[in-house]
């Protein structure tokens, strides 16, 4: 393959992902990362075991595994079990691990660099500049729906094996053990996020630290250009029950490094690999929300899923 010039806009865990691997291809790869450090912070870092084949030195990060999840409906709880194991792990340190991984590969990682147009001079550009990226802006492409995502901490051990959920009109709350702390969540609507998480704090009498947020993209945007593609948050690429992105994000950048350079292709690859899972899943979501509030007696007890991918 031609050794290709490559700029990848945004130092998250796929384009970090992507320059770690194509540079170990033998292409100069440049990173362009708008934040002065790298690491992302708000995120619950909740992976399935899947991640340790993509980023086997990730095994190190874990504090905690979790084989099971509480969804607690208001007259029923059901229990789901994880066909692959999810692992618990710092965000911030994966995200630096794996730009330790691009730069000893060979990539170049520029910090502090907005980027608001087109770099220059480069053979291909991959945009992972997150769910409000400018490179998708700059093509004309519509944004993804959005709902907005909210974590804080309490500092009590807890190692137990499983999350718990509590449903909402279009997300949930969850409870994360972390080993040496306890992370309390939602995901919902932009509109009522932070509402609907005060009245579950005060109602259970819950006092968070480390309070974060940030938006959770959701859709499927990959451009018809032979030069310029999309990965990743920038993409709107993450699960439409969980807003999880990061499996479902190197997945894709898998499928990017399968098919590079033809980025047609790879558009091509993405449509046939995730829109059936897409539409899946948020069918499948929808009917389970709907009996959970109005005939949770349909619904068993116990269940398993694959946690990645439910087809």
């Amino acid at each position: 393959m031609k050794k290709m010039e490559v700029a990848i806009i945004g130092a998250g865990i796929c384009g970090l992902y992507l320059a770690w691997k194509l540079s170990q291809k033998g292409h100069n790869v440049t990173v362009f990362e708008k934040k002065e450090k790298i690491g992302k912070k708000a995120c619950s870092g909740l992976f399935s075991e899947r991640i340790l084949e993509f980023i086997p030195e990730s095994q190190k990060l874990i504090q905690n595994q979790i084989t099971s999840v509480l969804i607690r409906f208001p007259k029923k709880t059901l229990t789901i079990k994880f066909s692959k194991r999810f692992l618990v792990m710092n965000h911030f340190k994966l995200d630096n691990l794996v730009a330790s991984l691009a730069e000893d590969a060979g990539a170049k990682i520029i910090l502090n660099h907005n980027i608001n147009s087109f770099p220059e001079g480069f053979d291909k550009i991959i945009s992972c500049d997150g769910p409000n990226s400018v490179i998708r802006r700059n093509l004309g492409l519509p944004n993804p729906t959005y709902r907005l995502a909210i974590q804080g901490f309490i500092s009590k051990e807890d190692s137990s094996n499983l999350v718990e959920a509590w449903p909402q009109k279009q997300g949930f709350i969850w409870k994360i053990p972390r080993g040496e702390e306890i992370e309390y969540g939602i995901i919902e609507k932009s509109t009522k996020a932070k509402e609907l998480f005060e009245e579950f704090l005060k109602k259970n009498n819950l006092r968070m630290t480390k309070l974060e947020s940030g938006i959770v993209p959701q859709g499927f945007l990959i451009p018809s250009h032979s030069s310029i593609t999309l990965c990743g948050d920038a993409a709107g690429l993450t699960k439409p029950w969980s807003g999880g992105g990061v499996i479902w994000g190197l997945t894709g950048a898998e499928i990017l490094l399968k098919n590079f350079p033809d980025f047609l292709k790879y558009k091509n690859a993405m449509k046939k690999f995730f829109l059936p899972k897409i539409i899946f899943s948020k069918i499948t979501t929808k009917i389970i929300y709907f009996l959970g509030d109005k005939t949770s007696w349909i619904l068993p007890k116990n269940y398993k899923i694959e946690s990645d991918f439910l087809i």
